[in-house]
């Protein structure tokens, strides 16, 4: 399994959500088996996600998607604001 992991600012929560939901059919395409959404509770103006993957190949395919078409289009990412970080992560195994 491979996570993709992004973090940036927002506007704001509602036009955020909207954009988001939008892709919800590029994301299953895209191979995302799970999401998680988070937000700090001690910053409204940000955003955490989380998106599974069964591989490495699939995430890194979504992260470009990501950086090279929607964050770079306006009318695509509103609500984004400042420039997001994405990485692919990998789970380690602790032995627990």
């Amino acid at each position: 399994m491979a996570r993709l992991h992004i973090e940036h600012a927002i506007t704001d929560l509602a036009t955020w959500v909207e954009a988001f939901n939008r892709f919800e059919q590029a994301r299953h395409d895209a191979g995302v088996t799970a999401q998680q959404v988070h937000q700090p509770v001690d910053d409204q103006q940000y955003i955490v996600v989380d998106l599974d993957f069964r591989d490495d190949e699939a995430a890194n395919g979504f992260k470009t998607f990501l950086e090279e078409v929607v964050w770079k289009t306006p009318d695509m990412s509103p609500g984004l604001a400042g420039t997001p970080r994405a990485r692919v992560l990998r789970e380690v195994q602790t032995g627990q």
